[in-house]
């Protein structure tokens, strides 16, 4: 678990320091939104791919091999905005693409080991003590970032990124390699490996939409922070209130990991949607200029129920998914949740150029709304259909 979640530590800051990075070399939020979701966009198409691989072959070689890709992709995007006129901007979008092609199946590699390694209620423990760890990711790596950006610039904060990007993953591929997790998983209860389409298992269409809706909602919310405190001369303050943000759902996972029977998905999300939708009035141009303290108090409320609404669907995709085809299903979820986020940064870009950080706001609380949505559309068709048939649907 440690070491996946170093694999991870520059994946957080990533968002933050190419906005910072774009916006600085084209002045435009929307510019930058562009672009970062070009980076994502490359990385949804990668990651059912990455997974399916993972259950097929040596995980530990496939991440030694996506995180030197990666590391490679951003220090070349560096060069190109020191070298590219600004006005010819989308010829880095061809790099972008193919960073975002190289990026490291950290996380859902880091998922798919707890059903092999646990089950039952420790199973479920595993996975919200995962969540509420990664929650120090967003309080780690946003601060470094930003502070990185206020005192070296953000070509130095790209830098960092990208070596992080080829370390981080060796690790986790050491740690794999130790704990004998070196080959694909063998197939459930010591049957032919599943084929056919997880899109055909009731319920997993839906629980994908959701991850999409709410990460991108979450995701909007970095950008808005890095505009609200770039516009007042602070840009390290984006840093602090993302660290603020993540102390809060940090806090709320470690509560709800002492809860016992099965986690309430639904209400779980519908307080996250409401913890995004009470920003909207504290932001300017309704308030103008804002308060920091205000602004930071709801997001520590607010995020006290990102990491429990995670680990929920963590554990409900790990039920779904067949054993011999869980990191491809994570690498589903990490497409779904990329997808997501690269929809909603053109969005959040956009809205911030337009009326301001209230309306970005305003748009990654919709987001999170529609999630609600389709979550209670998956609880309705998981309820009617039993695990067996879901299996045979996949076979």
């Amino acid at each position: 678990m440690t070491f996946s979640l170093l694999g991870r530590l520059h994946m957080p800051a990533l968002g933050m320091v190419l906005a910072f990075l774009a916006v600085d070399w084209t002045g435009s939020y929307a510019i930058g939104g562009v672009i970062g979701a070009t980076v994502t966009g490359g990385q949804a198409v990668a990651g059912p791919l990455r997974g399916r691989a993972a259950d097929r072959s040596s995980a530990p070689k496939l991440l030694l091999l996506t995180g030197f890709g990666s590391g490679l992709g951003m220090t070349a995007m560096v060069g190109l905005t020191g070298w590219l006129d600004p006005a010819h901007w989308w010829l880095i979008l061809p790099l972008a693409v193919l960073t975002g092609l190289s990026h490291p199946p950290v996380t859902q590699l880091g998922r798919a080991i707890w059903p092999r390694l646990t089950s039952g209620p420790a199973r479920e423990a595993a996975f919200s003590v995962e969540a509420t760890l990664q929650e120090l990711l967003f309080v780690v790596a946003p601060m470094l970032a930003a502070f990185a950006v206020a005192f070296w610039g953000p070509v130095a904060a790209m830098l960092c990124c990208a070596s992080w990007a080829v370390l981080g993953p060796a690790l986790f591929a050491a740690a794999l390699w130790r704990a004998g997790l070196r080959e694909a998983p063998p197939p459930e209860a010591g049957g032919a490996r599943e084929s056919g389409s997880l899109f055909r298992m009731p319920g997993f269409a839906s629980l994908l939409a959701f991850f999409g809706l709410l990460v991108g909602g979450l995701i909007s919310v970095d950008l808005v922070l890095v505009g609200w405190a770039r516009e007042r001369g602070t840009p390290e303050l984006a840093g602090l209130l993302a660290m603020v943000w993540a102390v809060g759902s940090l806090v709320g996972g470690l509560v709800a990991g002492g809860f016992n029977g099965r986690p309430r998905l639904l209400r779980r999300a519908a307080l996250s949607a409401l913890g995004l939708l009470a920003l909207v009035p504290v932001l300017p141009p309704i308030a103008d200029p804002g308060s920091p303290w205000l602004v930071g108090a709801i997001l520590l409320v607010g995020g006290s129920a990102v990491a429990p609404t995670l680990a929920a669907s963590n554990g409900r995709l790990a039920d779904l998914a067949p054993a011999d085809r869980r990191s491809e299903a994570f690498g589903w979820m990490a497409s779904a949740t990329t997808l997501g986020a690269a929809l909603a940064a053109p969005l959040a870009g956009w809205m911030l150029d337009l009326s301001g950080p209230a309306a970005a706001a305003t748009a990654a609380a919709v987001l999170a709304a529609m999630s609600v949505g389709f979550v209670a559309h998956h609880m309705v068709q998981a309820s009617r259909t039993p695990r067996e048939k879901t299996q045979s649907a996949v076979t």
